[in-house]
This record gives structure tokens, sequence and C-alpha cells, in this order.
């Protein structure tokens, strides 16, 4: 068949919380690799034209990573791990009393069977309970225990583990002290003493489908690469985001955000919280025994320690479509969760010795207290910031730490006036 035809068969519609738009994805993924002489250089170049289907483009991944998979000759053992709160509808079939289910659980697993049927790439998946309330733990084991692969399957919780052993896990006397990252450590843990040689980390949700693994594990099998991070940022990738449900004030967080992060950034790493990125074992053995962060802002602690250490870091580029209507940045808050982002990248730099803002580090120290502060400057963006390209976001002299500091004061008196006669 034709690659024409096959693109103009694809659908411009993608959600992968879908089953049936899933089952399409296989199918044309397939139609794709049954093409003996399609290359993968022709399915990218075609997946990069501006009017190519969306749904083309995420098999285009796929296809590209099944491909990999399957002409891999060596053994490698894979640890895939992520984190549970607030997961119960999702991990949920869908249906008129759940709108926003996804099976997710079920799904993950059968996308890891996808992708390593028929190849020596072997899985084990952590499903870690990050004292979720409402009881994402004990669903998934009884999904688990229903499954001919339950045996690859680990079902931990965060709680049973507190204060036990070394590391940081070890100092956490609350789940209430994880946001995340403390259950995303525990699962790497379990990786580890498993003796997985490679541990990627995910999300709960159906976001990133893993059939697209073999990405990753390009990298580290064939060119050595001991840590690769998905990079939805590049040219090459797939990202479908809502990013309409951040206020206009959001430029300015990333202002911050990579004025205090310049070490990370300047490298190209601009999407440090992409769930999507593997690490080598005893890579990740040595960062997790120096870090000292268990919320959200964990991704960037691994990738500081990794740059202070010398690692070299390779991105790649990956199909992210969002479900976002379960995400745990709405339920806890988004400005929650920013604000673990920037008080954990200045913990992160200063911990680890990498250059950075210090004057920036300081105006976030001083300014921002709690999310409060930064949800009253969501809706608003400084004059300096409006037309600056989101690329030179970062760069001092388009908008100083100084002057940043003199506009979130002034946004922070007109809030408490504003609610003065509210």
């Amino acid at each position: 068949m034709e690659l024409q035809t096959i693109i103009e068969q694809a659908s411009a519609h993608c959600d992968l919380t879908q089953v049936e738009d899933e089952k399409r994805l296989y199918t044309l993924t397939q139609t794709l690799l049954d093409q003996a002489t399609l290359s993968v250089e022709d399915v990218r170049n075609a997946a990069a034209r501006n009017t190519t289907p969306l749904e083309f483009r995420v098999a285009a991944k796929l296809f590209e990573s099944r491909r990999f998979a399957l002409r891999n000759k060596k053994a490698i053992s894979v640890g895939v791990v992520f984190a549970m709160w607030g997961e119960q509808n999702r991990l949920r079939p869908k249906s008129d009393s759940n709108p926003n289910g996804e099976d997710a659980l079920r799904r993950k697993i059968a996308q890891l069977e996808w992708i390593s049927a028929d190849s020596p790439i072997s899985w084990h998946l952590y499903a870690v309970d990050d004292g979720c309330p409402h009881g994402s733990g004990r669903l998934a084991q009884e999904i688990v225990h229903d499954l001919s692969q339950g045996e690859r399957v680990k079902v931990l919780f965060l709680k049973d583990q507190l204060g036990k052993g070394a590391g940081i896990i070890g100092r956490i006397r609350s789940v209430d002290e994880s946001r995340k990252g403390g259950s995303v450590i525990l699962g790497c843990q379990h990786a580890i003493r498993d003796g997985m040689d490679a541990i990627i980390y995910t999300d709960a949700d159906s976001s990133v489908h893993l059939g697209q693994i073999g990405l990753l594990l390009q990298k580290f099998i064939h060119e050595g690469h001991r840590i690769v991070l998905g990079n939805r940022k590049l040219p090459d990738a797939v990202l479908v985001k809502a990013e309409d449900r951040w206020g206009v004030g959001i430029k300015v967080l990333r202002h911050m955000q990579r004025m205090v992060g310049q070490a990370i950034y300047s490298l190209g790493i601009l999407d440090t919280q992409a769930a999507f990125k593997l690490y080598e074992r005893e890579t990740l053995k040595r960062i997790l025994a120096s870090t000292n962060v268990v919320d959200f802002s964990f991704d960037t602690d691994w990738i500081a320690c990794a740059i202070a250490r010398g690692e070299r870091i390779e991105t790649i580029p990956f199909a992210f479509i969002d479900s976002f209507a379960e995400s745990a940045s709405i339920t806890q808050g988004p400005m929650t969760t920013w604000e673990s982002l920037l008080k954990g990248l200045v913990q992160s730099v200063r911990a680890h010795g990498l250059t950075h803002n210090r004057a920036m580090a300081q105006v976030i120290d001083q300014e921002i207290k709690d999310a409060r502060d930064l949800e009253c400057l969501i809706d608003h963006l400084p004059a300096e910031l409006v037309d600056t390209d989101p690329e030179r976001l970062g760069d001092p002299k388009i908008m100083s730490p100084e002057a940043l500091q003199a506009w979130i004061r002034e946004r922070k008196r007109r809030d408490r006036l504003s609610s003065r006669h509210a």
C-alpha cells in the first residue's frame, strides 16, 4: 500500500483514553509495519508534514518503537513505575457513571505486552499508592488479581514503607509529605532491587502510550545513553495539551523557572516534567542516594543531580495526548503544583551546586510563601513578557529578577486590596 494512501486513511482525531481509538492506532501501526520497504525516515518525514492527521503522527512513533523492538537482539529487563493518587476513576473502565474512566492499569499492561511480544524485552510494572484517600492501591490490587500477567505487576503502598530502611523513604514520616515523588522513588527502588536493567517512569493516566518505550530503549541499548528523557518540546514530538487551562501568567512562572534552572534548560532539557523517562539501574541508584525531594519537583532534582555528576543526558521526541480531566494538578490545585516546582528547583540547584540565577532564587524565597502567592499572578502578565518568544524565557535581559520582584509585589498588593473590597 502506498504511504500516501495510508496517511489519507488516518483520522484527524486520536484520544488515547478511548479503547476504539487505540484499536485503530494498532491497526494503522501494523499497516506501516507490514510495508517491508518503508523506512523509519520515510515515516518520520511523512509525520512531520503540517497536513498529516494526528492518528498517523502517533502511529509513526509506535511504528518506530515497535520496529526497534522486533529488530533488537539484546535481552533487556525494563521496570515501569507510576504513582497513584486520586486515580480510582481512571483505573476503572469508562462508563456512564464513570465518564473519565480509562481502564488505565489493564491498558498499560496490554501496551507493554504489545511492544515486547516476539522480542527479548521483558518487563515488570510497579504501581505505587501515594497515600490515596480513595483507595487507588486497593483497586489496583483487585485488578491485578484477575489478570494472567499479575506476576509481573507489583502494587506497592508508600505508607507501608515510611520510616523503614536507608534513603529518603526511610526519612518520610507521613504520606502527606509526598507529592508523587515519594511513590515514584519507592517504585524505582523495588525495580532496582529486582535487577531491572532500565527503569522508566510514567504517569497513571493514558497520556503516554507505553508502546513507545522502544524509542527510549533504542537510545539506551544501541547508543549507550544511561539517561534518556522524553521531550514534548522537540520539533518531531506530538503534543496535544490543553494549555489554555493555565492563565496568561504561566509565562511569568516559566520565566522564573528557567532563570533558576539555567544549568538544566541551557542543555536543551526544556520539558523537565514529562512523565516518560529512562534511567539505567546503577545510574539511578546513585541519583536516589543523593535526592532529598519527594514532591512534584523530583524530576528536576534527578536531572540536577545527573548534571552535577557529569552524566550525559539524551532527549527524544514522543507522542503525548493529554488526559487532564482527573489530573492531580487540577484536583490538588495547579498552583500547589507550581509552588512545589519552583521551590523544589531552587532547593535542587543549591543542593547540587549548579549554576543558577541567585537573584531569582532569592525572589522566590522572599515572595512565594505558598500557592496563594502564585494564584494572584497566574491571570496577569507584565508588559515585558507579553510578546516574548517562549524560547527566550529565562533571559534576565528581557525581565530581570528585580523587575519581577517589583511586579510580584504590586500584584500581591492589588490582590489584598481586591480581597478587602470583595
